[in-house]
């Protein structure tokens, strides 16, 4: 049985990664390349990169077709453009990246370490209302919050 982890790695194959310096470097040379944000909307609103498109994962396949009441006519059009994908992480863009490759886009990239990563390069990231975030309170929003009831119980054994 694969896990979460087996199915980002699967990703690697057929998904290129950027580090946050090669996103950088990428926007400044390539303005036109499309920052697709693929965490939910209250993750988005909380902190993002600045321009870049909030399709939450869980439609991203819809966003990017026509005639669905979830199509995202920038991500419909962005067929022959570079096309980077983020998340918290780097692993939900990931498997993100790998539909949209099942689905035509040819230059579809992710960003490696996700937005934990280009925070920690210090690059700017905004929220909702395009007002700066703190770098230091962002360090705070990343932390990890795991619930009692989410971590493996000791008597658990775990999945092969």
């Amino acid at each position: 049985m694969k896990k979460y982890m087996d199915l980002v790695n699967d990703c690697c194959r057929n998904v290129p990664e950027l580090m946050p310096w090669d996103l950088d470097e990428k926007l400044s040379a390539e303005p036109d390349t499309l920052v697709v944000d693929v965490r939910e909307p209250y993750e988005f609103d909380a902190m993002h990169i600045e321009g870049s498109l909030n399709v939450p994962r869980g439609i991203i396949e819809s966003a990017c077709e026509w005639d669905y009441e979830e199509t995202v006519p920038e991500l419909v059009r962005a067929r022959d453009r570079d096309v980077v994908l983020v998340c918290r992480s780097g692993n939900r863009s990931l498997l993100a990246g790998a539909n949209l490759k099942l689905l035509g886009y040819e230059k579809v990239f992710s960003l490696k370490t996700g937005l934990r990563g280009w925070k920690d390069y210090e690059q700017p990231l905004v929220d909702r209302e395009g007002n700066p975030v703190d770098l230091d309170e962002a360090d705070e929003y990343f932390m990890p919050r795991l619930r009692p009831e989410q971590q493996r119980p000791a008597d658990e054994p775990e999945p092969r």
